[in-house]
């Protein structure tokens, strides 16, 4: 047993954040008590919050104070002590620094910041991380009997007890997330049992850790993290820095209707608005045309629209009014005055019995023509409306709208006249291609965005609800290597998808090319890794588990950089958090296809598990898996176990692979694919430790460290495997595996 060796982390001072163009035009003293002081060094303090006597802030919980021992001044929360970053009033939200927690074994943190009633930690917007490896780390509520968020960091032999490149993906620094709100929680440090210490290299050890509380959009960037990482490692060498806690703040419990019954209302200016806030309590917001701080009498102010640095569309005369502006044409002149040129002068109108007597005949029989005209239209107009009512009713649109946000269900249902206009109606010259489970258009929207329509072959009534929850889970899904769904269109019989486009073809066109030289190996192993981790965000960090049932390389798209993107999920299944299995039609493309699942139907996460070792191997071997035979009637997956448990893998790689790829790489990548391909998709790795093993590649080939004499001699040959793998259950899978 050794010990290893832990600092403590602290993350990267605040960074300014872009301040617009309306934020501007409110000066500081504007969104604090008439006689307060606003600022406390270059942090703006707006009410409800404050410094000094008691008419300058809402209540206790609100009071902060401006130290002037330190220079410069530092802002602090007068209740609990915490240092104040950064106030944001629209969102609701406090950056807080919370120093850095050490931990051994179990304790509750808390923020202390007088009760939930007015402070909670965002469990949206921040990370629970710690640093060191050998240990299991989970946060749990004191109240949630059991459930608690968890994460791993295991020990590497080659890999730094503690992480410094940057990374947290559990080799020496892991991080999770929680659930829900809350101002405590129970912080628990285990040591890996013996099983995850063998998988990562190193013996079973006693630990301890630090952790911190950090905002999430700052913890995911390398660049921040890899001279922290350096500084916990040099213990403290560095100049100490805060961490970013977000703290969602309110003014209670209530609903906008219970306070203001109570007589303790928040929203005091005349032209605010409350909203009830998902979170918890409500929220005040200066109504349109107005700024401010609508915390404050008088603390919405009406804006000038006319001076602003970006008025509003008007080619005539601008005049403000109280909450708006009006727009009118210059004067001899008539029109549209929110049109370039819509604003012309005033003709002289021809008037005159002849002309009137002339021209009323024919205006009669031009009227009843077009009133016939437009009568059919308006006949035909409401039968198309009846029968698009018709079918978004069948293809539970009103569902949708109850699965997720109100807001969120308003922008991603598209009507079928947005869609027929950017495609030009579905015309044969926007279609980018067909699968098994319908044709995707290429359509331009009206906001310019470029997107992809997928439009089903056949529509399957049992199957709608199920439909309309994959299309709600799949709206919530948001990861860079996941092709992002925009919405649907319900309004005819088959639904239509709208998705992100995607310009730069599939993974399998660029691998596949007839020229010697296909993608680099170093662009393979980037690409391995990105699909990994969007596997393993859909299987473990979704909302709810997502099971794709369909990974191959034609579904696995790159866009203009060669970032790779999991595309067409026309055949994904969600599943419960308390669910492994799911029994279901067998779907699939062979050659990727799980052998356990075709044979049982029984579906698991392990199924995109074997389907993504498929993907290894092709991506080592350029073969195609679902037409390579082998001379002695093997299919690809069944001949590449053979030839790397023979320790013959260079017999089946790619040149360019053994010409590119650093010393020892391929093997440990073929390795991979083996445990990938294990018949027993319970003995198969999960997708967050494939995963972590891709990550521990990529770091190690970045550190240089030229080899011996002596080993340089022992691995001349970039095929030889430094370790062998038992085959045979691979063996007999791919006997039984349809080929």
């Amino acid at each position: 047993m050794h010990t290893l060796a832990i600092a403590a982390l602290h993350f990267l001072a605040t960074i300014p954040t872009p301040v617009s163009s309306q934020d501007t035009l409110v000066s500081p003293q504007d969104m604090a008590m008439p006689g307060c002081t606003s600022i406390c060094h270059n942090i703006t303090i707006p009410y409800p919050f404050g410094i000094g006597d008691e008419q300058c802030y809402r209540n206790e919980g609100f009071k902060l104070v401006c130290s002037m021992e330190q220079d410069p001044p530092v802002l602090y929360m007068n209740s609990a002590g915490y240092r104040v970053i950064k106030i944001k009033l629209p969102k609701r939200v406090l950056y807080l620094d919370t120093h850095v927690n050490r931990l051994l074994g179990e304790q509750t943190w808390s923020l202390n910041l007088l009760d939930d009633r007015f402070y909670r930690v965002s469990a949206a917007e921040n990370v629970f991380a710690a640093l060191g490896c050998g240990f299991k780390f989970s946060v749990s509520l004191p109240k949630a009997g059991g459930n608690a968020s968890t994460c791993n960091s295991t020990c590497h032999p080659d890999y730094p007890n503690m992480a410094t490149d940057g990374t947290c993906s559990g080799v020496g620094c892991c991080y999770t997330t929680v659930a829900e709100d809350s101002n405590s929680y129970v912080i628990k440090l285990l040591p890996l049992d013996e099983a995850n210490s063998t998988l990562s290299g190193g013996p079973r050890v006693s630990v301890n850790a630090t952790f911190l509380v950090e905002k999430e959009e700052y913890w995911m960037r390398t660049g921040y993290a890899i001279p922290l990482q350096k500084y916990a490692a040099t213990l403290g060498s560095a100049p100490e820095v805060p961490t970013q806690t977000v703290v969602n703040w309110m003014l209670g419990n209530s609903s906008c209707a219970e306070a203001l019954k109570s007589g303790d209302f928040g929203c005091q200016s005349g032209n605010s608005d409350c909203h009830d806030d998902p979170r918890g309590g409500y929220a005040c917001q200066c109504q349109p045309g107005y700024q401010g701080n609508p915390y404050m009498h008088n603390g919405c102010q009406d804006i000038d629209e006319c001076t602003q640095a970006d008025p509003p569309p008007c080619f005539g005369r601008c005049i403000n009014t109280v909450g708006s502006y009006d727009c009118i044409c210059k004067s001899g002149t008539e029109g549209n005055p929110t049109v370039k040129d819509g604003c012309v002068p005033i003709k002289l109108k021809i008037s005159g019995l002849i002309i009137a007597n002339g021209v009323g005949s024919g205006l009669v029989i031009l009227l009843f023509v077009l009133s016939a005209v437009v009568i059919r239209r308006k006949i035909r107009a409401q039968k198309a409306k009846r029968r698009k009512e018709y079918f978004f009713k069948q293809n539970r649109g009103l569902l949708l709208r109850q699965l997720v946000d109100k807001d969120i269900a308003e922008r991603m249902i598209f009507s079928l006249e947005e869609l027929e206009k950017a495609t030009n109606s579905f015309d044969e010259s926007r279609k980018l291609g067909g699968g098994g489970h319908g044709t995707v258009y290429k359509g331009i929207l009206s906001d310019q965005r470029i997107v992809a329509i997928k439009r089903s072959r056949h529509a399957i009534k049992r199957e709608i609800d199920d439909f309309i929850n994959e299309v709600a889970i799949l709206s919530q899904v948001n990861h860079r290597n996941v092709v992002k769904l925009f919405g649907c269109c319900l309004e005819t019989e088959v639904p239509l998808l709208i998705y992100e486009f995607i310009s730069n073809g599939t993974l399998h066109e660029h691998l596949h090319v007839c020229a010697p030289q296909s993608l680099s190996w170093k662009e393979r192993m980037r690409i391995a890794l990105e699909i990994a981790r969007s596997l393993a965000y859909l299987h473990s960090a979704a909302s709810v588990s997502i099971i794709h049932r369909d990974i191959k390389t034609t579904n696995i798209l790159l866009d203009d950089r060669l970032i790779a993107k999991i595309s067409d999920f026309g055949a994904s299944r969600g599943m419960p958090i308390d669910q492994t299995a799911v029994t279901t039609t067998i779907q699939g493309t062979f050659g990727y296809l799980d052998p356990e699942y075709y044979q049982t139907s029984r579906l698991t996460e392990k199924s995109d598990v074997y389907s993504f070792g498929v993907i290894l191997v092709e991506l080592l071997t350029r073969r195609r898996p679902s037409s390579y035979i082998s001379p002695e009637g093997f299919n690809l997956v069944s001949q590449f176990v053979l030839l790397v448990n023979g320790d013959r893998l260079c017999d089946m790689l790619d040149p360019q692979v053994t010409e590119e790829a650093k010393e020892g790489e391929a093997n440990e990548v073929a390795a991979i694919a083996v445990m990938c391909l294990n018949p027993k998709g319970d003995d198969r790795p999960t997708m967050r430790q494939v995963e972590t093993r891709l990550e521990a590649i990529q770091s190690l080939a970045v550190r240089p460290s030229p080899p011996s004499v002596e080993e340089s001699n022992a691995n001349a040959s970039a095929c030889n495997l430094s370790r062998r793998y038992s085959m045979e259950d691979e063996f007999w899978s791919s006997m039984s595996f349809p080929r």
